[in-house]
């Protein structure tokens, strides 16, 4: 069993290292992990330190496409180097990288085929009350189209059994939240969320902006509910 677990990344050498360090390799004695990272066009030292800190591979954009970009290569390049499981975790340092094996087992267990760390079912520290109101807001918006209630819509930290990832479509660079997950679920993928705890970034700053979010990504939004998907036929873990 391979699990790739893979950190989109721009710009983020004052945080990287110490995620890599953190991501647990010994999850079972049958389950091999590997850590990608898929580098955002950084012009700083984020793919020097992330080698040093113990990244097996390294995808490197030549230029700055955005996270939705990143999360899509990561995605791909955990298909073509054969992970079972995929797992992205930001690399800003505010997700669990310990929490790993929580977010993975829904799936090794048959019991999900895309999981997401939920911050809101489990414990936040410091995070402002104008991230909590947006966070809230699209996952509102989120349940509101899937017909079921999520609570963190916007998570950082996902996992993605094989067959999730081969057919998971991000259709803008710049965002992913919520257009993969409407995605995936309406493709009739099982969504399971799983406590994670958050501490808000400490190093660095988020290069998302809310005004360019609501920008690019509600367009998205209305653009992936009104596309036709066809639901698929899904393989569990021990049928590959």
């Amino acid at each position: 069993m391979k699990v790739i677990v893979f950190l989109p990344a721009h710009n983020e050498e004052e945080a990287i290292g110490e995620v890599i360090r953190r991501i647990p390799r010994h999850i079972q004695p049958n389950i091999e992990v590997h850590v990608l990272v898929v580098d955002d066009g950084s012009t700083d030292r984020t793919v020097d330190i992330a080698k040093r800190a113990g990244a097996d591979f390294i995808y490197r954009h030549e230029r700055n496409r955005g996270l939705g970009a990143a999360v899509r290569t990561g995605l791909q390049q955990c298909v073509e180097l054969g992970a079972d499981i995929g797992v992205m975790i930001d690399a800003d340092n505010e997700y669990p990288p310990e929490q790993i094996p929580d977010l993975i087992m829904p799936i090794l267990h048959g019991e999900a085929d895309y999981t997401m760390g939920s911050r809101f079912l489990g414990t936040i520290q410091g995070m402002k009350w104008h991230r909590r109101i947006g966070n809230y807001l699209f996952t509102f918006i989120q349940s509101i189209l899937l017909k079921r209630w999520i609570y963190d819509g916007q998570s950082g930290m996902r996992a993605f059994s094989r067959q999730a990832m081969e057919e998971a479509e991000i259709i803008h660079d710049y965002n992913y939240a919520q257009v993969l997950t409407l995605n995936l679920v309406r493709k009739g993928f099982r969504l399971k969320e799983v406590p994670i705890v958050y501490q808000v970034r400490t190093t660095g700053q988020s290069f998302i902006k809310f005004t360019a979010y609501l920008k690019h990504v509600i367009p998205a939004i209305v653009k992936e509910m009104c596309r036709p998907v066809k639901r698929k036929h899904m393989r569990s873990i021990q049928q590959r």
